[in-house]
């Protein structure tokens, strides 16, 4: 019997409408003992409710390694472009975008 050498590669496929992607500018993140759960939201400005885009449920050791994932790439993202400012503890999410207040 000829011994085969097989490869553990997944194939991953991406269709076009999922390549696009869903621009969302807020992540709400809940767990229980046995999930996370990460919901994104696209808030508009001068609109006073957002509509959760896309949900995605981990296992803990699966959100384990979407932190670690995405620490790493923010170091090499930061490598290049510098550091990511956020603003400091206590400062609140900009709602208002910065921009002026829409009016009827």
């Amino acid at each position: 019997m000829e011994e085969q050498n097989i490869d553990n590669q997944l194939n991953i496929e991406l269709s076009e409408d999922v390549a696009e992607g869903t621009y969302s500018n807020l992540a709400v993140i809940t767990h229980s003992n046995t999930e996370f759960v990460i919901d994104f939201i696209r808030v508009m400005p001068g609109v006073p409710k957002a509509r959760v885009k896309s949900r995605i449920i981990l296992t803990p050791e699966h959100a384990k390694r979407l932190l670690n994932a995405l620490e790493d790439n923010i170091e090499k993202f930061e490598a290049v472009n510098g550091r990511i400012k956020i603003p400091e503890e206590g400062q609140s999410f900009p709602m208002n975008f910065g921009g002026p207040t829409a009016q009827a």
